[in-house]
């Protein structure tokens, strides 16, 4: 009897230090591919042989570290050998799109930049296209709408109604100007056209320093009009037609091999792989993301307020002001 439950004991042990030694081997295992998937999405795009970048610009601009930091990386990456930008954007905020198209124009003067505009480059996402050394959109993208845009509400005939009015003490007359509560003065009307005057100027020199065209041609075309892809094309806004399959054949053109892979760079894993940034790698993988997206388009909650001056497009409805 003794033996047999030293027998016991000892099959005991021995399963104890099995489990111990599988458990420790599932540990190491995970610690190898953590390391391992550490290593290869240290760009953002997991890949280590030379290929050509797809960064995508799209929805409302506004000044983006992440994307600044990504096409940073691009730039200094020694396995890209060409860029694709993929624009599909109603513009934002001005000083959103210098940004990126400062960034752009950085990576350029390194390695071949190409746009390719998906259903949309209009205002501040035409500006960021201009960026490219050369320009591809589809025959129906919607292209254009140079210019520059300053809004504000007026609601005084609202307060009227309630019977509300609002007091303030300011230190001059355009302190705070124009506001929503009182009644745009002449004064304060220059101001602000004065405003998007300069800015729009500079817009135009942009336009004018990357595109085909001389100043008066610019300002034909600079008046707020938006251009399908073929009126684009014979406008000289963009170089060609088609997708991503004519944005290779240029960057060939440059001297890029266009039998390199086409990889898409994407926000980089930020927070450590337990951290908020692995939470979205997964939550990506898992394809959540594109449903979040969804819900929020549906629910009408995308970001829809944008501070200070804008380059955007928008269809124009019967609530719209001039």
């Amino acid at each position: 009897m003794a033996a047999r439950a030293d027998d016991l004991i000892d099959r005991r042990r021995l399963r104890r230090k099995l489990s111990f030694w599988r458990v420790a081997a599932i540990l190491l295992v995970a610690a190898i591919v953590v390391a391992t998937t550490g290593y290869f999405w240290r760009d953002g795009t997991g890949v280590g042989i030379a290929h050509i970048a797809r960064i995508k610009i799209e929805g409302t601009i506004t000044e983006d570290e992440e994307l600044l930091e990504r096409l940073e990386r691009v730039r200094e990456s020694a396995m890209v050998r060409g860029v694709i930008l993929h624009v599909n954007s109603p513009g934002g905020t001005t000083a959103g799109g210098e940004a990126v198209f400062e960034a752009v124009r950085k990576l350029a003067a390194e390695k071949p930049v190409v746009a390719q505009v998906g259903t949309l480059a209009a205002s501040a996402g035409y500006m960021i296209a201009s960026a490219a050394d050369h320009i591809v959109a589809r025959q129906s993208s919607i292209v254009g709408s140079i210019g520059v845009l300053f809004q504000y509400p007026d609601v005084t005939g609202l307060m009227d109604n309630l019977g509300i009015k609002v007091d303030g003490v300011k230190s001059s007359p355009l302190k705070a100007e124009p506001s929503p509560f009182t009644p745009t003065t002449e004064e304060e009307r220059a101001m602000i056209r004065a405003l998007v005057m300069d800015s729009y100027e500079w817009f135009v020199g942009l336009v004018q320093d990357r595109r085909p065209l001389d100043r008066a041609e610019v300002l034909a075309l600079a008046d707020g009009s938006i251009f399908t892809g073929r009126q684009a094309l014979d406008s000289k806004l963009v170089d060609s037609l088609g997708g991503e399959e004519e944005a290779v054949r240029w960057l060939g053109t440059r001297g890029v091999d266009g039998e390199l892979e086409v990889v898409e760079w994407k926000p980089r894993n930020q927070g450590g792989w337990w951290g908020v940034g692995s939470q979205a790698t997964v939550a990506s993988l898992l394809g959540l993301d594109r449903l979040v997206d969804a819900l929020f388009a549906r629910a009408g909650l995308e970001p829809l307020f944008l501070d200070g001056l804008v380059s955007v497009w928008q269809p124009r409805s019967s609530s719209t002001a001039d």
